[in-house]
């Protein structure tokens, strides 16, 4: 974790987590508008990983907004995660063009041979398995994307592999 001070007193973070005054510094930016919601939201999970309680409500307080209005925001947006991503991230479409091509083949392959399930991380917390109703790569049916690089026309050992590939790569590094 980095060191932030404050640029005007040059002291850490009350809370003890340096990673709120990157928050703090994109609310008082945007001077703590509560329209600002939805882009506190995105800001706070880029600098955490993933939206805690804590942070929820952290944000909530700092847009003076209730904490119900800021949790059904963030939970009506796919976007949004609240748990801890695993050190690879795996998300299937399944929307309608990816489903017909084998998208839920695709979920249960990587599911069984991994141990974990769709919208859940490994008990190890080296792989998250999300699906997504629609990437909008409808052309590239089914779609995979493996830690942020989209994959097309993919069978189910093709993706199993990939995912393979990738967890095997982290253990060579």
């Amino acid at each position: 974790m980095t060191t932030t001070r404050d640029e005007a007193t040059g002291e850490l973070h009350p809370s003890g987590d340096d990673r709120f005054a990157l928050v703090d510094k994109h609310l008082k930016r945007v001077r703590h508008d509560q329209d600002q919601l939805i882009e506190t939201l995105h800001v706070a999970q880029d600098v955490f990983g993933f939206l805690s309680e804590d942070v929820l409500l952290y944000v909530a307080r700092a847009l003076m907004l209730p904490p119900s209005m800021v949790y059904g925001v963030a939970t009506f947006y796919q976007l949004f995660t609240f748990d801890a991503p695993g050190d690879h991230a795996c998300t299937v479409c399944t929307g309608t063009a990816c489903y017909v091509k084998g998208a839920d083949d695709i979920v249960q392959s990587v599911s069984e041979a991994h141990g974990v399930s769709a919208g859940a991380t490994s008990e190890d917390g080296r792989l998250t398995l999300k699906t997504a109703r629609c990437l909008g790569s409808c052309g590239l049916a089914p779609v995979v994307v493996l830690d942020g690089t989209v994959h097309g026309h993919l069978e189910a050992a093709e993706a199993l592999a990939l995912v393979q590939q990738a967890l095997e790569q982290e253990e060579a590094d």
